[in-house]
């Protein structure tokens, strides 16, 4: 049992066939079922993870293998909180001012939580769909009331880090101003597969995870998450200003460079400050649509976060984007 101590564990959940949600430990290739029930992903932070260390160290059992098993969202039911604009790069891409950065935060909706391996489904009115690939925290105790998180106590609110995928539609999102409506639909946000649960003393190499997307294999975005402006203790505290964080509920923290939308150039920017909002907005989705990066029916998106060491490893999730049925 010592020799688990001070290493992350990852649980995942996971269904065979029809079979109801269970959870479980990764060992390798395979799964270890965990014993008893954990409805809740709370319950499964404070009491299965407890449960996995000794499973992991006691089983001899040989497991079962990961490719046959389902990867299934490991934060059901949980609210979603999000920073923006939280990587230079993607300040810079976004057209913000990268000499006054602020923490944008928002919201997506609970009903937008998918699986690692669930489908990404375009809404018929969508017609700009991007990603990006996050780091996610799962709270791991409960803020609710005003709280400064520090570095030195960080680890006392990180349950787990996922992975997650912020999918957006831009021309929902940015002509409307509905940053909660363009990133909420269903599918729009896919997490997992791992609940990366950190031994305390390596919840401090939040930096060292490196993000990775690809569509159809062509990488878009690659980054470390030190390359945030506002670390996830600075956001947690100014989340607790303004509501309550639950265990089980989710901080997505930024995405790096490398998304699709990119704003029009200066010169452009300041003509169409001379038109109509309608028409500005209109030539807006006209221009992007000739953007090929932007996912489109049939691309595939893999997305994964590890420590190069892989002493932190939240996996690998490969979504495939289809039309709405």
């Amino acid at each position: 049992m010592a020799s688990l101590l001070g290493m992350a564990i990852n649980l995942m959940r996971y269904s065979i066939g029809d079979s109801a949600p269970t959870w479980g430990i990764v060992r390798g290739d395979t799964v270890l079922p965990l014993p008893g029930e954990y409805p809740t992903t709370a319950q499964v932070l404070h009491e299965g993870a407890a449960a996995a260390r000794g499973l992991l160290a006691e089983s001899g059992e040989p497991g079962i293998a990961l490719a046959g098993v389902t990867p299934l969202n490991p934060v059901p039911g949980a609210r979603v909180n999000c920073q923006g604009a939280n990587y230079p790069a993607h300040i810079h891409e976004a057209g913000f001012d990268p000499s006054a950065p602020y923490n944008l935060l928002f919201t997506k909706s609970t009903g937008s939580l998918s699986g690692p391996c669930d489908d990404i489904i375009t809404p018929p009115q969508v017609q700009l769909l991007d990603y990006e690939i996050e780091l996610g925290i799962v709270i791991g105790t409960a803020i609710t009331g005003p709280t400064t998180v520090t570095e030195a106590n960080l680890a006392h609110f990180v349950g787990a880090f996922v992975v997650a995928n912020d999918v957006s539609a831009r021309d929902i999102q940015l002509p409307q101003g509905q940053y909660y409506k363009g990133k909420s639909y269903r599918t729009f946000c896919p997490v997992g597969p791992y609940l990366c649960i950190p031994d305390p003393d390596e919840v401090g190499r939040w930096g060292d995870l490196r993000l990775t997307l690809s569509v159809n294999g062509e990488i878009r975005q690659d980054a470390m998450a030190a390359e945030m402006v506002f670390s996830p203790a600075e956001t947690l505290t100014e989340f607790s200003h303004l509501e309550d964080l639950q265990v089980g509920d989710l901080l997505l923290t930024g995405t790096p460079g490398g998304v699709a939308v990119h704003p029009p150039n200066a010169v452009v920017q300041r003509f169409a400050g001379l038109l109509p909002e309608a028409r500005k907005w209109d030539l807006f989705i006209k221009s992007q649509r000739r953007n090929t990066a932007y996912l489109k029916p049939g691309d595939v998106v893999t997305a994964s976060i590890r420590t190069r060491d892989g002493a932190l490893d939240l996996g690998t999730q490969r979504n495939t984007v289809t039309t709405h049925q």
